[in-house]
């Protein structure tokens, strides 16, 4: 199969989960087929753009590891890749004079008050809200130019064809007909002379060989004006795909109280690229079997736009966390101390959970933003114990920030111990001598010690005298095995806490 897709964004905000799974999908499906991925910038509408954007855009792409083969950062041989920049060529102005010259297109001169009371009168008259052709469709040549010598600011738009039925194919959806007489006759050409989405994506997609065109099902409305377009001027229709909407797990429209929705959010949040292309890629599309957790080779191996969904996509963010957890769990040490060395050090991870704990006044996101500078200066000072403190804590965390939180009493020798654990366990005889001992151990086999010192003491169970130990040593009363974060402390640590918790638990 040819393959040749484009991902379009404009830069007027950052890129967020529908986007980025927009661009997702065409990595996929150019990877699976050894097609080609194109980044086009379609930034016609300059009102709306966005200083710095189009970097975040690449910068976003780059985190995700979704790849391009042409385009606006690269080069290829359809650029320019900018809509700007294509406009300045001429490219759109020849292309659509030959649409005026072949009765495909017209001229219209409507004011502003003019096009509200035609919207008004088709709102009182309960009549589909669009501009139908007013009476510049069918305007004289004669009539035009008057409009044009009067300096009448004008717009071109589209004939769409009346009492006709547009037909067209879509992969998920099948065949699906449109009324052309509902269809109203969108602006191609706007009046500063820029072109619109309809006209100058159309162009774009037919001048750089798009063979599918990939976009959200919120255009299959737009469907038959673009259909219509590649009619006109004679050329082959791309292949439609309607990909289906994310919803939040309520129904709704998937917006910031569902979870972060801008793609680096997730970055500074502590997630791994790999995990969230994963958790977007199966919103809306089945590798087939009850397969879930996928690296990108995996997906691009099986991913098949017959596998795409036509109902709405749900974003369950405890998923999310789930798969995250579990792509943690899959790293090499090596991997996984540079993607925690790489959170720790990012300062838009600490300004992120900073700000959450101050919108939401939630003692965990403190507890995450603190600990994250601690782990900092922890991977510059205490390199050894800060990984192996990561090795001990990696069944256990959700996401790379959470490290900081959940390791920080390794860095402290005064921790914090848990006051209602302290209640049940403070003046218990058996505890002094127990910290004793342990102060005095000299061995690294910590499990061996604990065993031999239960039997030696009169012990049937372990619990009385892990926990104390756990509680000293921690300020926990869970938290990595105990035996193996005996071992990571070492004896001198031990000792300066277990000698402090002696006082604590007299």
């Amino acid at each position: 199969m040819s393959v040749r897709v484009r991902y379009a964004p404009s830069p007027t905000g950052s890129p967020h989960v529908g986007n980025i799974r927009d661009a997702l999908f065409k990595h996929l499906f150019a990877k699976r087929y050894g097609g080609v991925n194109i980044l086009r910038i379609e930034d016609t509408d300059r009102t709306r753009y966005v200083p710095g954007c189009e970097e975040e855009i690449v910068e976003s792409l780059n985190w995700m590891g979704i790849e391009f083969q042409e385009g606006f950062t690269q080069g290829g041989d359809h650029g320019p890749y900018r809509q700007s920049e294509r406009k300045e060529q001429g490219i759109y102005q020849d292309l659509v004079q030959k649409l005026l010259d072949s009765g495909h297109a017209y001229w219209a001169f409507d004011t502003s008050e003019e096009l509200e009371e035609m919207r008004e009168f088709q709102k009182i008259n309960k009549q589909a809200i669009g501009y139908y052709g007013g009476m510049w469709r069918d305007a004289s040549p004669n009539q035009v130019e008057e409009a044009k010598r009067a300096g009448k600011p004008g717009v071109i738009r589209l004939a769409i064809p009346r009492d006709k039925t547009i037909v067209l194919e879509d992969v998920i959806r099948g065949r699906l007909e449109f009324d052309s007489n509902t269809v109203d006759d969108p602006v191609l050409i706007k009046a500063d002379g820029m072109p619109t989405y309809h006209f100058a994506a159309m162009v774009d997609d037919h001048l750089m060989g798009i063979t599918h065109i990939m976009r959200g099902e919120e255009w299959i409305s737009s469907a038959p004006k673009h259909a219509w377009l590649f009619d006109a001027y004679g050329w082959d229709r791309p292949i439609f795909v309607h990909c289906p909407v994310i919803k939040g797990k309520d129904g709704s429209k998937l917006s910031k109280r569902h979870g972060d929705t801008r793609c680096l959010d997730y970055r500074s949040a502590g997630y791994l690229p790999a995990a969230l292309a994963n958790f977007i890629a199966l919103i809306g599309w089945s590798p087939g079997g009850d397969r879930e957790l996928m690296s990108m080779d995996e997906m691009a191996e099986a991913f098949s736009l017959e596998g795409l969904q036509p109902s709405p996509g749900v974003f369950d963010l405890d998923k999310l966390k789930w798969m995250n957890a579990n792509h943690i769990r899959g790293l090499s040490s090596a991997d996984l101390v540079a993607a925690v060395r790489g959170v720790a050090e990012d300062p838009e991870a600490e300004a992120y959970y900073r700000k959450a704990h101050e919108e939401k006044e939630d003692p965990a996101d403190k507890a995450i933003y603190l600990g994250l500078a601690t782990l900092r200066t922890a991977l510059g000072e205490q390199t050894e114990l800060a990984e192996k403190m990561i090795a001990l804590e990696q069944e256990r965390v959700t996401t790379l920030a959470d490290f900081g939180a959940a390791g920080a009493f390794f860095f402290t020798d005064e921790p914090e111990i848990d006051g209602t654990a302290l209640a049940k366990w403070k003046g218990q005889a058996h505890i002094p001598a127990l910290f004793d001992a342990a102060i005095q151990y000299s061995g690294s086999d910590y499990e061996t010690f604990v065993k031999e010192y239960a039997a030696a003491n009169g012990f049937e169970k372990l619990v009385p005298l892990q926990v104390p130990l756990r509680l000293g040593l921690t300020g926990k009363t869970s938290g990595p095995g105990l035996f193996d974060l005996m071992a990571a402390l070492g004896p001198e640590r031990i000792r300066v806490r277990l000698e402090r918790a002696k006082g604590i638990f007299a």
